[in-house]
């Protein structure tokens, strides 16, 4: 990867840690203080292969129950690695090792796991000039963590939010009576940020191209259909100045021939919301 994704900020990272910490460590670990508390050493086995995601808060995990511990990685986030690699290799001090390896991996399996399946997405697409993007359907308070997994993956990301791009679907269009009033509405009362409109028939991808917006997404529309609005988005007078983007019922299976029609965006909730956590492990002493 050419390009390694930039992490939230380290204040961001260090408020999910804490969580983690108090909701795991408690009033202290019962079982780490019958350790002798000396130094020891430790490495970081990945079980299967995968696209690896979450060293800053693996780090942070440890730092912050031993500020002084050395951690050296052999890989970063992004690369993706075959099953049985090392990882990394860690120093501290023993009962630190061992009270922050579950959050540490906790965070680790789970952004990994998303990476994963970016990539999967990603790989099946390539060469179409699709782009793979994620949804708001993300583990309550991991969703910044989530994200920067998914580009770690090769995709990009949607809106981080509701304040970042007005998304106008079903109930806003109902509410405001029609597509082209609710499009009108958005451009009047939030004229900065970027406007993307869902449309659920080809009457609606007229009004929603001839309004104008930053993106259109096509809802439910079968095989025929998305070719249809794919021709006129791409025709005259818009010549394909609005992307398209596909959202729901995509899968490894039905995906290239989505891009291969010409959609520019398909956005998958199943990568942040469906997880399955990498094999990951924390052994002491010295790496095999």
């Amino acid at each position: 990867m050419s390009m390694r994704p930039v992490p939230p900020s380290t204040d961001a990272i260090a408020e999910d840690v804490a969580r983690a910490l108090a909701e795991d460590v408690g009033s202290g670990d019962a079982t780490a203080s019958l350790l002798p508390d000396v130094a020891d050493i430790a490495y970081l086995l990945c079980k299967e292969e995968a696209v690896i995601a979450g060293q800053p808060w693996f780090d942070a995990c440890h730092r912050a129950l031993d500020p002084d511990v050395r951690i050296d990685w052999r890989f970063q986030d992004g690369d993706r690695v075959p099953a049985g690699t090392v990882l990394a290799t860690l120093e501290g001090r023993a009962r630190a090792l061992v009270t922050a390896e579950r959050s540490a991996l906790n965070f680790l399996q789970t952004l990994t796991g998303t990476a994963t399946v970016t990539a999967a997405y990603v790989d099946v697409v390539r060469g179409t000039g699709c782009t793979i993007l994620d949804t708001r359907k993300t583990l309550p308070g991991l969703r910044l963590a989530q994200k920067y997994a998914v580009r770690c993956g090769g995709g990009r990301n949607h809106r981080m939010g509701l304040y970042d791009a007005v998304m106008l679907k079903e109930n806003h269009v109902r509410a405001a009576g029609s597509l082209t009033a609710a499009i009108r509405a958005a451009r009047h009362l939030q004229p900065s940020l970027p406007l993307i409109v869902e449309v659920e028939t080809l009457a609606q991808l007229d009004e929603a191209l001839a309004e104008g917006c930053e993106r259109i997404l096509i809802d439910d529309f079968d095989a025929e259909t998305r070719r249809e609005a794919v021709r006129r988005a791409k025709s005259a007078p818009y010549s394909g100045r609005i992307p398209l983007e596909v959202s729901g019922g995509v899968d490894l299976g039905t995906l290239r021939a989505i891009a291969e029609d010409g959609m520019d965006f398909v956005s998958i909730g199943g990568l942040t919301k469906h997880v399955r956590a990498i094999d990951l492990s924390m052994k002491l002493g010295p790496a095999p």
